[in-house]
């Protein structure tokens, strides 16, 4: 059975020759300083907006909860999805704002660490359990909430070098 270690490239690393589910082995890396920005929106209706702002959703400060939501669904990531590595995060920021143009909450989480594999499923991680935390809080009064534009947004470190979304 051949080993795919190649990183980047055109080959799937979590698969192996037999096309077998792996984690991959980064024993062999680097460690490095590495970064990753992801981000996402919540559109909703502008009465729910009104509430967010207002602090008057029954459930809470629905920013505040987001933000600490997001943090640990960032430490959290290696528990959620399969294949990743557990990471010894050094920062876990997420960021929520309103926008009122757009009926939505913008949210960016940043995550970074030192170490061999990077960051990003941590940050896409982070900002998705912000944005389901700010739908459970507005759920009862706006079911039509909708988690928008998922992606990351930026990235440093590591072999690959640098991404910056368009």
């Amino acid at each position: 059975m051949a080993d795919n270690t190649e990183q980047g490239g055109d080959k799937l690393t979590h698969i192996d020759a037999d096309g077998n589910a792996r984690m991959v082995d980064v024993s062999d890396k680097d460690v490095t300083r590495r970064t990753a920005t992801a981000g996402c929106r919540v559109i909703m209706q502008p009465e729910t907006i009104a509430l967010i702002r207002d602090g008057a959703v029954k459930k809470g400060d629905v920013l505040s909860i987001a933000r600490i939501a997001g943090i640990m669904g960032a430490k959290k990531t290696s528990e959620l999805i399969p294949l990743c590595h557990p990471l010894l995060i050094n920062k876990a920021d997420v960021e929520l704002s309103i926008d009122d143009g757009a009926n939505a909450v913008v949210i960016e989480a940043t995550v970074r660490v030192d170490g061999k594999t990077g960051v990003e499923m941590e940050a896409l991680t982070a900002a998705t359990v912000a944005a389901l935390t700010v739908y459970d809080m507005v759920k009862a009064v706006d079911r039509g909430t909708l988690i928008t534009d998922v992606r990351l947004l930026h990235k440093a470190g590591g072999k690959s070098g640098t991404y910056e979304a368009s």
